[in-house]
């Protein structure tokens, strides 16, 4: 319970990758503040499980991004997780999802880092985790705003990490490759159908192409990342990108 005393607000988190970080810092004894959209009962349930308190601030607009750090103060790690991706070639991509994307999945990383580091300053101590992307390092055709914010998101973490690298302030990144999640499940059957393959088709040829291990990462697997990146025995990660792809960007 190294994290007791500690309070800890993840975006993005009432589902998929951000879920299984609250989870795991909860664990450590972190106080969890949870972000994001879903059904009122199930993120209800989630704050009983975790004794977390909830923001459904929209991380496209400043206001209420100022508004959710501002009644959650005092963050002592910021895991910034929300995101979105939009699939079309640049020609065709709707102005309107690239805007969104950008604000989401980066700009709103900015915002709340410059919101929660004066208290880390104060303390002595902060940790903040960004969830990039093997598109942080690589890139796929067709998800230009995903990959611009995601290769951002790691300019960033490098920037505040040597910014802060002497108030006792952690800056890193997580790269995931293809997760297993329930949004990723979802697209199975219909990829099947569109493509008359098999499930194992699916998975293994299409999501996990590009996997060398041909295995998904699981989200507890980026919890136990996160929870590393907060103990005192990481005080000098600090600035990196930690690919967790199954050697996706080692080609």
């Amino acid at each position: 319970m190294f994290l007791k005393g500690k309070r800890a607000l993840i975006t993005g988190s009432t589902s998929g990758i951000g879920l299984a970080i609250a989870r795991a810092l909860h664990a450590e004894g972190a106080e969890v503040v949870l972000n994001g959209f879903g059904d009122a009962d199930e993120i209800a349930a989630l704050c009983d499980e975790l004794g977390a308190k909830h923001s459904g601030a929209d991380l496209t607009n400043v206001g209420q991004i100022e508004a959710m750090m501002a009644e959650h103060a005092a963050v002592d790690i910021l895991v910034n997780n929300a995101g979105m991706q939009h699939v079309s070639p640049v020609e065709d991509f709707p102005v309107d999802k690239w805007d969104k994307i950008i604000a989401l999945n980066l700009t709103a990383a900015f915002h709340t880092s410059r919101l929660a580091i004066p208290h880390m300053k104060q303390q002595g101590w902060g940790r903040i985790i960004n969830t990039a992307s093997a598109h942080s390092l690589t890139a796929s055709p067709f998800k230009s705003a995903y990959v611009a914010a995601k290769h951002g998101i790691a300019g960033l973490t490098k920037t505040l990490a040597l910014e802060l690298a002497q108030d006792g302030v952690t800056t890193n990144c997580i790269s995931p490759g293809y997760v297993w999640t329930p949004l990723v499940e979802n697209q199975i059957p219909d990829t099947m159908k569109a493509r008359g393959m098999t499930r194992e088709q699916v998975m293994n040829d299409v999501l996990l192409a590009k996997q060398p291990t041909k295995k998904f990462v699981q989200p507890a697997e980026l919890g136990a990342l996160a929870v590393f990146l907060c103990r005192d025995e990481a005080q000098n990660v600090n600035g990196a990108n930690w690919s967790m792809d199954g050697g996706w960007t080692a080609e």
